[in-house]
């Protein structure tokens, strides 16, 4: 996994948010608990780090990134900063941790100020491990920030929810997102193709290999195109058997981003329309997708997704999915709208 930017990088999309924590940090009304809400590999953690660092750096330009307390935030080493994430041989942040970062915030801080705890993501906290959270949410030690960095809040229990301070950051535009990777990533990287296959989010395809990225979405994409054009027959049962052993994460990102380029291409394809149907086909000419077969599969993705680190039958997952998207496309038509 490739390093974090330290806490003192420009991130134009993270802006807002950093000005709005950086006020409420000076007017000491930041609260106990903070959720950030931020889009999957867009940098929850590193606004996370860049809170922390901007609590415990005394220079005047806090966060400056090359003091001793920011170095020590960075590296995950600072006395009175506690990160927590799912164990290596875990898919999620189980109640043991949660009690021993329960008890460690109820020492005195080293610094005799704050002490602080993030927890990313936090949308893998098992049940027990929300629950024992809780309490601490409720009634925290005095001087104690929580930080929880989320990309999918749905589900977080609704009594963590509630007693946060939510923080919502949109994710960066297409054109900033291929900008920033120019100026951060490595040197003659073709970067576009990354951003497509993975979507506008720059710090995955900072951790991503561009050559294995293209592989993957040129065969998803190849697949896809050939079954929904009429140019080839898709065998959901052997496809999602072949893709659910190789880059299964990826593959669903390449998936997301096809469909919501379907889905994008037949709004724009409708913009001249002047009246309202109910039908499940957008006009257009040419092969037309079913519209609604196409947000019917983008749930599907969203819910292969958040069983991705489970024990569920991946092959079985995708299949389900496959077999949404070969009932989307639709007889040809020409300018005309079909039920």
């Amino acid at each position: 996994m490739s390093t974090l930017p330290a806490a003192s990088a420009d991130l134009p999309w993270m802006q807002p948010a950093q000005r709005a924590l950086a006020q409420a940090i000076d007017a000491d009304r930041l609260g106990h608990a903070v959720l950030l809400h931020v889009p999957r590999g867009t940098g929850g953690e590193w606004l996370a780090r860049w809170i922390a660092a901007r609590l415990f750096c005394r220079a005047a330009n806090a966060p400056c990134g090359e003091c001793v307390e920011c170095r020590r935030v960075a590296a995950d080493q600072h006395p009175d900063c506690s990160f927590v994430q799912p164990l290596e041989d875990s898919k999620e942040i189980k109640v043991d941790q949660v009690r021993e970062l329960v008890a460690e915030l109820a020492l005195s801080s080293h610094g005799g100020a704050r002490k602080l705890a993030i927890l990313a993501p936090a949308e893998r906290l098992n049940r027990n491990a929300a629950n024992s959270l809780l309490k601490t949410l409720e009634e925290p030690t005095r001087g104690t920030l929580i930080v929880l960095v989320a990309a999918e809040i749905a589900r977080l229990p609704a009594t963590v929810l509630s007693r946060c301070t939510r923080v919502a950051v949109p994710a960066p535009g297409h054109e900033q997102a291929l900008e920033w990777l120019r100026r951060h990533g490595a040197a003659g990287v073709d970067w576009p193709p990354v951003l497509a296959a993975l979507g506008d989010r720059p710090f995955a395809a900072l951790d991503a290999d561009p050559v294995a990225v293209a592989a993957v979405a040129g065969d998803v994409r190849g697949t896809l195109d050939a079954a929904t054009g009429g140019a080839g027959r898709l065998d959901p049962v052997a496809t999602a058997d072949r893709w659910s052993r190789d880059g299964y994460g990826l593959r669903l990102d390449c998936i997301e981003n096809w469909i919501t380029d379907r889905i994008r291409a037949a709004a724009r394809g409708g913009a001249g329309v002047s009246q309202m149907r109910a039908a499940t086909h957008l006009p257009a000419t040419g092969l037309a997708l079913n519209i609604r077969a196409l947000f019917e599969a983008l749930d599907l993705v969203r819910e292969a997704r958040g069983l991705a680190e489970s024990t569920v039958n991946k092959s079985l997952v995708l299949e389900r999915l496959l077999w949404r998207l070969a009932a989307a496309p639709a007889a040809r038509v020409a300018g005309s709208i079909r039920e």
